[in-house]
């Protein structure tokens, strides 16, 4: 039987990466649609309802694994959202814009989950401990699902953003490895880390990146609280 503690916890991981990937999708499909493509909106994929974005293995059963295995970050994502870049004003100025729009969606969150808990921390009513910690999560996941989406490897938004930035012939190119789909991203997540742990060497890059870049930030906002 799950105890109300465990209960509790799911909750507090739970809320934090289904609002942050759903909102970081729409953010995605509106600019999109702002850009002149109506793929997402047409597919229904602008609405708040989380079940239209939510991936199993992305959003449910990976948060879920690294929850039970203590895993040292949180992560996940949702699915996403289709963009025709054909269909945009200017396809490749506005594929930086739609890209770069889910994680700046994510330090928004960020900004205003600190700005809650700084005011609260300093109102004279006592903070609710689960409150407190549902806003931590929320920072700590929306930062890690920003920084981890601008690293530049397809499918990743940072890639799209270089695409958008390199000359045509060079973004063609590099936008060739996204016919691989995710499996360059699990092999960082996941082979990667699984070779090194063989040959005695940790070659779990990115939560090298994560955990580091995350506790240098959160210990800089800590004098804030």
């Amino acid at each position: 039987m799950i105890s109300n503690i465990n209960l509790t916890a799911i909750a507090l991981m739970a809320l934090p990466i289904i609002l942050s990937v759903t909102l970081h999708e729409i953010a995605h499909g509106y600019v999109a649609y702002l850009r002149g493509d109506n793929t997402a909106k047409n597919m229904g994929r602008l609405s708040l309802n989380p079940f239209r974005h939510v991936d199993l293995l992305g959003t449910i059963i990976l948060p879920l694994i690294l929850f039970v295995t203590h895993a040292p970050f949180m992560f996940g994502w949702a699915k996403p959202v289709p963009v025709n870049f054909a269909a945009l004003k200017k396809p490749k100025q506005d594929m930086i814009w739609v890209s770069i729009a889910g994680p700046l969606t994510n330090i928004l969150l960020f900004i205003i989950s600190l700005s809650l808990l700084v005011f609260l921390s300093g109102a004279e009513t006592e903070v609710n401990d689960t409150f407190a910690m549902l806003l931590v999560n929320m920072m700590i996941f929306n930062l890690m699902l920003a920084l981890f989406n601008l690293i530049p490897l397809p499918p990743l938004d940072g890639s799209k953003v270089v695409m958008g930035l390199l000359p045509m012939p060079l973004a063609r190119k590099y936008a060739s490895i996204e016919r691989y789909g995710m499996l360059p991203i699990l092999f960082l997540l996941m082979i990667l880390p699984w070779i090194g742990s063989k040959i005695g060497v940790n070659l779990d890059f990115v939560s090298i990146y994560l955990s580091h870049a995350v506790k240098f930030i959160m210990q800089q906002i800590s004098t804030l609280l």
